[in-house]
């Protein structure tokens, strides 16, 4: 069950709230609908909702707000716009590493694919998915963790009616195995067609707190529509039959040759329209929409009562071109009404009930009841009118005159409170109130969400990079181009053996590795930016430590391997083009292997950490190569100055301070180690992994919410 009160937005400048004091309830098992025009604060209110956006208010999962919800995508599944995984990625791929985000079995996301009917399409790439697949796939992410609650931003927007109705379909499974669903649309046909309970939003604010069924009949109203050259003739035979068998029916005239006729059938206006010799166009059942402000004093008539049904005040129903329907000539038929002021209230002396009869002589038509005895609502008067509307103006007379005008400068009803008329029960809105239940003049401010980080990040991290072809493709490039320099340093000469399996000419700051190694680690992190899987709803991914270490430690073992296959190929097809006296081991290999892993190494990470501060995968390949360009010649410059003191018997004093001989020849290692940090290179690539770590640790403290 899902419990929203006083959801209220920030106002910008000097504009209004786009959302201002939203209250109502989705309850389990069941449909709920959104309902609002373009603008109308349908988006604004779900990212309140769901702490995606600032604002005021609060709402409640099951009787917990979000950010006290161990593991959210358990709880509430959430589809917002399109799935922004990376293009290349294959639908399978896309799933599996979800599961690892969210912590569930791999089997999980073959189970979602065949529920949504995508398995035949697993193997498809994202970017090559039609709209009607993509809103697919997005369904099965917010269904990946088997939450309770869904949320959906208008999840049939765009789509043929074939697959709405089966998107419509799945969400109604959903609610009848007890879960709650909570979709927002922009069409009234949609809502009244697929939801339980329709919330309708104007201009930010609820106007409309209905039951399906009575959304309806206040909102929807059924209709023929007539296009005929003769629209005035025909209107007066059609009120002229309708007098005569005593029939509740409203004539609108809306704009050139177009009739809309509530209350008849196609049948009888065709046959009415044949027997006097009357050409028709076209002849169609529609649903009229009342247009926004619809349904204001939705009145149920119930059995025995004398009164009548009510209708909507105020509202102006649009013709088909959007404006308002052309009124009929004062010399007109009584029956046929210009289309001024919606379906006029309704009196107790010109109300048809269903157990009453029409005077032969009242001149005044109205239209029919479509459901004149409907389900008692629980708790209700059976014998009562019941308003179903949260917020309903009591029908009095007051009320019943105010014109178009005069209502649009009103008050919104939510911001009054309903005063009930005599006999008939309001339901009233929620009430908001604080955790502890006390009624608040203010509602508690709503604070940004951090997005999880992956409940398996070292998992999640694997399948990111592997899930893609271009982490494959640039370790195939990069050992490329090394074979191919390699083999163009050995012929020209003068080129020293360690360099030359490392395939590093002196006029290249750093070598193919390096550079392949800090490519790959930039993005890492560039790729989550670009493409959010994790916080799609967000836009962009925060940076959080335990991704981060995923990422550092698949980086690094990245690196490795295109180091070890760089040196061997390179030995491989030196020996293969001139023999082994190239392609032998040097004397001192350890120290230099391990420098030249230290080195592919250190360029991954800086990779990965610049991707990470800045967002982007450019600036982290620019990081790893202003290392060589930039940073090496200031360390040089550092380590020439006559206050600093030289680091040559740096590995004996070293030495000489611990006062012991390591274990197994270690002190050689260390020596090593010391001596290649003291090196322009590893002192300038230690310094700049450092400064990039402290700068993103600086910036996941100030990104933290307080």
């Amino acid at each position: 069950m899902i419990e929203a009160f006083g959801l209220t937005s920030n106002p910008r400048k000097e504009l209004p709230p786009a959302v201002d004091d939203v209250s109502f309830e989705a309850r389990a098992g069941r449909v709920t609908a959104l309902l609002g025009a373009p603008g109308a604060g349908k988006t604004t209110a779900l990212r309140l909702m769901l702490e995606l956006q600032r604002g005021r208010g609060l709402t409640h999962f099951r009787g917990r707000p979000l950010h006290r919800i161990a593991h959210p995508v358990r709880e509430v599944g959430v589809l917002l716009g399109d799935v922004p995984g990376h293009p290349a990625r294959t639908v399978r791929g896309h799933l599996r590493m979800l599961c690892a985000a969210a912590g569930v079995p791999v089997r999980r996301a073959d189970e979602v694919l065949e529920a949504v009917g995508l398995m035949s399409l697993r193997d498809e790439r994202l970017g090559t998915l039609s709209r009607g697949m993509d809103r697919r796939l997005g369904l099965a992410c917010a269904l990946l963790a088997d939450p309770h609650t869904l949320v959906l931003d208008d999840p049939a927007g765009a789509l043929s009616a074939r697959e709405a109705a089966w998107v419509h379909t799945m969400l109604r499974a959903h609610a009848s195995q007890g879960g709650t669903v909570l979709f927002s649309t922009a069409d009234p046909k949609e809502a009244a067609r697929a939801a339980d309970h329709v919330v309708t939003l104007e201009q930010g604010r609820v106007v409309a707190d209905q039951e399906a069924p009575d959304f309806s009949r206040t909102r929807l109203r059924p209709r023929v529509v007539v296009r005929t050259p003769y629209a005035a003739r025909l209107a007066t035979v059609l009120t002229k039959e309708a007098r005569a068998a005593r029939r509740s029916v409203e004539i609108v005239r809306e704009g050139g040759n177009r009739l809309a006729v509530y209350g008849g059938t196609c049948a009888d206006i065709g046959d009415t329209a044949f027997r006097h010799g009357i050409l028709v166009h076209q002849l169609a059942d529609e649903y009229g929409d009342m247009g926004p402000g619809a349904g204001v004093i939705p009145v149920v008539s119930r059995p025995g009562s004398t009164h009548g049904r009510g209708a909507d005040t105020g509202s102006v129903p649009p013709s088909r071109d959007g404006g308002l329907p052309e009124p009929v000539d004062a010399s007109g038929p009584a029956g046929v009404r210009p289309a001024t002021a919606g379906a006029p209230p309704v009196t107790d002396a010109d109300a048809p009930s269903p157990h009453t009869h029409t005077h032969p002589h009242t001149d005044t038509l109205t239209d029919p009841d479509p459901d004149p005895d409907p389900e008692p609502t629980p708790g209700a008067d059976p014998g009562a009118d019941t308003v179903t509307h949260a917020d309903a103006v009591p029908p009095t007379s007051a009320a019943a005159d105010l014109s178009p005008a005069a209502s649009q400068h009103s008050p919104a009803p939510a911001a009054s409170q309903p005063r009930p008329a005599p006999g008939r029960p309001v339901r009233p809105a929620p009430a908001r109130t604080l955790a502890t239940g006390a009624a608040s003049p203010l509602p508690p401010p709503v604070s940004v969400r951090s997005a999880p980080s992956p409940l398996r990040p070292l998992r999640y991290e694997f399948r990111r990079a592997a899930g893609i072809r271009t982490g494959f493709v640039t370790i195939a490039v990069v050992l490329l181009v090394s074979v191919v320099t390699a083999v163009i340093l050995a012929r020209v000469g003068h080129t020293p053996q360690p360099q030359l399996l490392a395939a590093w000419p002196q006029e290249l700051p750093l070598p193919p590795a390096a550079l392949g190694a800090g490519l790959l680690g930039a993005l890492a992190s560039g790729d989550e930016f670009r493409h959010p899987a994790l916080a799609a709803d967000r836009g962009a991914v925060p940076r959080r430590l335990g991704l981060l270490v995923a990422k550092l430690l698949v980086s690094a073992v990245t690196a490795l391997v295109l180091a070890a296959l760089t040196v061997g190929g390179n030995a491989a097809v030196l020996h293969l083009f001139y023999g082994p006296e190239l392609a032998g081991v040097p004397a001192d290999w350890p120290a230099l292997g391990a420098g030249w892993l230290a080195l592919v190494v250190g360029c991954g990470w800086a990779g990965v950490l610049a991707a990470g501060v800045f967002r982007s995968t450019t600036a982290g390949l620019a990081a790893v190569v202003a290392v060589p360009v930039l940073v090496v010649p200031l360390v040089q410059k550092v380590w020439d100055g006559p206050s600093v003191r030289t680091a040559a018997g740096l590995p004996m004093r070293t030495r000489e301070l611990f006062l012991t001989t390591w274990p197994f020849g270690g002190e050689r290692y260390v020596a090593e180690v010391l001596r290649m940090i003291a090196q322009p290179v590893g002192s300038a690539l230690a310094l700049s992994v450092t400064a990039l770590l402290c700068a993103y640790l600086l910036m996941t403290l100030r990104s933290r919410p307080q």
